[in-house]
């Protein structure tokens, strides 16, 4: 039986070979590598591809977030609703900035649980932070009647959504900022860490491009303390190329998860639930759930099969974040999939026959 990994890289790069490699040359021959032509260009293009105003490429994914909410000028100690079952790079967005996690159970989707959120909004509440995970979109539309009603700003952790939609409107628009994540495993990764912010404000935006330059506007001239988060030129230039084959590659990731959807027929393996009727996904990862989890992964992988997990542990019970005084039992749901979840190989370039392979393995799971 053929071996098949959780995640490649190498295959994906090799459909668009030629054009990484000319851009890449075309790049280093510039003699411009920092805050040039291909970062105008991309942030241009990748602004026109979400239908919004602004862009402004960052460092990473996690940068994209924290310039987000520091341009945001929010009071410290105020308190942003956050799903507790996100990656612990979206309470970092905000956490470093002074502003503090109310966490929320997820839904049955993996997202903040609209329904949820008004009973956590108290007069410490100033912004919500929507994360999208494993690429499907949050109920926004939702969210946003909310948000707008308790005057809340809103910041959408885009980084596992890119191309994402809701009744046909791109996610990290709904909100005042969307944040992006180009790591190369991301459905548009670059070759490298790299980052970006979409907005239709454009205070907001000149703001984040003031503090990505280490709080200049203009060479030399420093207005406030900033960071050095610039997304180079040469990661510019190939996700250039990249953002010309996006659409293509989201209906790849269809592909396999129709595939998964239609042939995994284990009733010990639970398929992940979509809101086809409101909102769209784009499968960063393709996540199931199992009772005896270490018990299928050790399967999974004596037949070959890759796999993983996102994520083991909620933020909430993390080291890092033990100062918050959350214990075991504090978000039942959050735990229960932190405990249940496993991401199948999901990656650009996954074969037919890899893709059956992996069907077959789980079909002949039991425990």
């Amino acid at each position: 039986m053929m071996k098949v990994d959780a995640s490649l890289l190498k295959p994906q790069f090799d459909m668009y070979k030629d054009e990484y490699l000319n851009k890449a040359k075309e790049v280093l021959e510039s003699g411009w590598y920092v805050l040039g032509h291909e970062v105008e260009e991309f942030e241009k293009e990748f602004a026109h591809y979400h239908h919004a105003k602004y862009c402004v490429g960052v460092a990473s994914g996690l940068d994209a977030l924290v310039l987000s909410f520091h341009a945001l000028n929010l009071p410290k100690g105020g308190e942003v609703i956050v799903p507790a079952n996100t990656y612990i790079a979206s309470i970092m967005g905000f956490t470093k900035v002074g502003l503090v996690p109310k966490f929320v159970e997820p839904d049955a989707y993996f997202n903040l649980d609209a329904s949820k959120i008004e009973e956590a909004i108290n007069e410490k509440t100033v912004a919500i932070c929507v994360v999208h995970l494993y690429g499907q979109c949050a109920d926004m539309v939702k969210i946003m009647e909310i948000a707008d009603q308790h005057h809340l700003k809103v910041v959408e952790d885009c980084a596992q959504a890119h191309g994402a939609t809701m009744d046909g409107r791109m996610v990290g628009t709904f909100g005042d900022a969307g944040a992006y994540s180009f790591y190369p495993t991301k459905n548009l990764g670059a070759f490298g860490d790299g980052g970006a912010i979409i907005t239709n404000d454009k205070d907001l935006a000149d703001k984040v491009r003031m503090l990505r330059n280490y709080g200049s506007a203009k060479h030399y001239y420093f207005e406030t303390v900033g960071y050095n988060s610039r997304l180079d030129e040469l990661q510019s230039g190939l996700l250039r190329v990249k953002l010309n084959h996006i659409d293509e590659l989201i209906q790849q990731r269809h592909h396999i998860a129709k595939r998964y959807d239609e042939g995994i027929i284990n009733p010990e393996v639970v398929k992940p639930k979509v809101q086809y009727t409101i909102a769209s996904h784009v499968y960063h990862q393709y996540v199931v759930m199992v009772e005896e989890r270490n018990d299928f992964m050790n399967y999974l992988k004596d037949h070959g099969i890759g796999s993983q997990i996102h994520y083991p542990q909620p933020p909430h019970l993390s080291e890092a974040y033990a100062y918050l005084g959350y214990t075991k039992g504090d978000f039942p749901i959050t735990e229960y999939y932190s405990d249940h979840v496993v991401s199948l190989p999901m990656y650009n370039g996954l074969s037919d026959e890899a893709i059956d392979t992996v069907i077959d393995v789980i079909n002949g799971y039991h425990h």
